[in-house]
């Protein structure tokens, strides 16, 4: 039996198992810095898309850093779910929870340009479709069939998609500055090169936790290069408070049908992707495939987590899959590892300050940082397609899908005739794609001739011709 510091073959691989202190601190720290940016940017963006603003005189900027701590608190506490437990919720795996970066193309339509008072609705989807996603516990082992790489890799890359214009807008000077002459000067475009660069750079040629962090050293680098021309301000840490209790219901309680619609399809999405990297954390760690009581386990731990979150005014929780990656890199597959990380990102829940300092990074240094991590987004979505037997059936089925979502997402003036509701959630893009993927794959029959499919094809070329 192979015995390194940290301990045996045999303890590493199991999840009960506590390294030495010395060793287990840093390990959850390395969890933390893994986490830390993907965890917080999905706040940012959502209160940029309502217009809180992100300058000190904004009379919202108390809630964009409120936003930020209920991240990190709520990311902390939904891992404790995971990790330690209670009755049927949680895997008790080393299961990192995070706030979700799959309901942003929901979430944006429901807050674009309204102000703090959409916030509301925000929340009451988020709790509704929590707790949905709890009830999806006890069959999300049996509803895996719908939802094939196919599907499951569309809807990646439709949220990464659906995503890249953001990046875009804030390494161009952010959302708000579009039409001042300083929006996509070569300062804003600097900076966030500067972050892109870096990043690529550690990822690609360094090793271990550098590589594993090259997001995060890229957006250190990038703030340096912004603080040195001037672009940080740190009036607003001063201000902040040293120490906050959440406030439950902070932004309020609305029901919204489209918001409730909305964040119960994703929660199925998210079940799902939280399935995959459990089965992924026993695999890379353990060497072995996950009970059912452990993705049980979890599906309860994710829909709780993000309930309770909305409660607070934090966003959806779900497992990290980057946190899965990490297990593998370091073999350590001790849940009390993860849990000291969730100690760590309570306890800065519970400090304005650090949500305060978060909010100085400027908008175009994030920007380089959203560009990489949407990109990778998509990405995965590819990677994921790559494991789909390419007939002329499924290539029918993502063409279709993929179409319509990515056309009602880029021209959302095409459903101006229809109600609030359905407008909402159509231009998502994300949910009409995923509907129509999940509804074709299941009715379409699998032995789809090529005669059948060159067919449609040729049709289709012969209208494109016309």
């Amino acid at each position: 039996m192979t015995s390194t510091s940290l301990g045996t073959t045999e303890q590493l691989k199991d999840p009960n198992y506590t390294p030495p202190l010395a060793k287990a601190i840093p390990l959850g720290i390395q969890h933390v810095l893994a986490m830390f940016v993907s965890n917080v940017t999905p706040a940012i963006i959502v209160a940029g898309a309502a217009g809180f603003g992100f300058g000190s005189n904004s009379p919202n900027f108390p809630d964009l850093i409120y936003m930020i701590q209920m991240s990190m608190l709520f990311a902390g506490i939904a891992t404790l779910f995971q990790t330690i437990g209670f009755g049927p919720v949680g895997a008790r795996l080393p299961v990192v929870q995070g706030t979700s970066f799959a309901f942003i193309p929901i979430m944006i339509p429901l807050v674009a340009g309204k102000g703090v008072e959409a916030m509301a609705v925000l929340m009451g989807g988020v709790m509704i479709g929590g707790l949905f996603h709890t009830c999806l516990a006890p069959i999300v082992g049996k509803i895996r069939f719908a939802l094939p790489p196919l599907v499951t890799g569309l809807v990646v890359t439709m949220i990464g998609l659906a995503l890249v214009k953001v990046g875009i807008q804030y390494a161009a000077g952010g959302v708000p500055a579009i039409g001042k002459p300083e929006y996509g000067s070569l300062q804003s475009w600097s900076v966030a090169l500067v972050v892109i660069v870096v990043t690529l750079g550690f990822k690609f040629f360094a090793k271990g936790m550098l590589s594993v962090s090259a997001i995060l050293i890229g957006l250190i680098v990038g703030y340096i290069v912004a603080f040195a021309m001037g672009m940080v301000n740190f009036a607003n840490v001063g201000r902040a408070a040293p120490f906050a209790l959440p406030d439950p219901f902070h932004f309020g309680f609305e029901f919204s049908v489209a918001a409730v619609i909305g964040f119960c399809l994703m929660a199925i999405i998210s079940a799902i992707e939280t399935v995959g990297d459990v089965s992924g954390i026993t695999k890379g760690g353990a060497g072995r495939k996950a009970t059912n009581r452990e993705i049980t386990g979890a599906t309860y731990a994710d829909g709780l987590g993000t309930a309770v979150a909305g409660v607070f005014g934090a966003l959806p929780n779900t497992s990290f899959s980057q946190n899965v990656g990490l297990i593998a890199i370091t073999g350590v597959m001790s849940r009390h590892v993860v849990t000291i990380g969730a100690l760590f990102l309570i306890l800065a829940g519970f400090i304005p300050k650090v949500g305060a300092a978060i909010s100085t990074v400027p908008i175009q240094v994030l920007g380089g940082g959203v560009i990489v991590m949407f990109g990778m987004v998509v990405a995965a979505g590819v990677s994921m397609l790559s494991d789909v037997n390419w007939t002329r059936r499924n290539m029918v089925i993502f063409a279709v899908s993929l179409s319509i979502g990515l056309g009602l997402q880029l021209e959302p003036g095409a459903l101006q005739h229809l109600p609030d509701t359905a407008k909402v959630l159509l231009t998502s893009g994300l949910l009409p794609a995923a509907f129509l993927a999940i509804v074709l794959n299941l009715v379409l029959p699998e032995d789809l001739t090529d005669e059948q499919t060159d067919e449609i094809a040729g049709g289709h070329a012969g209208h494109a011709g016309e």
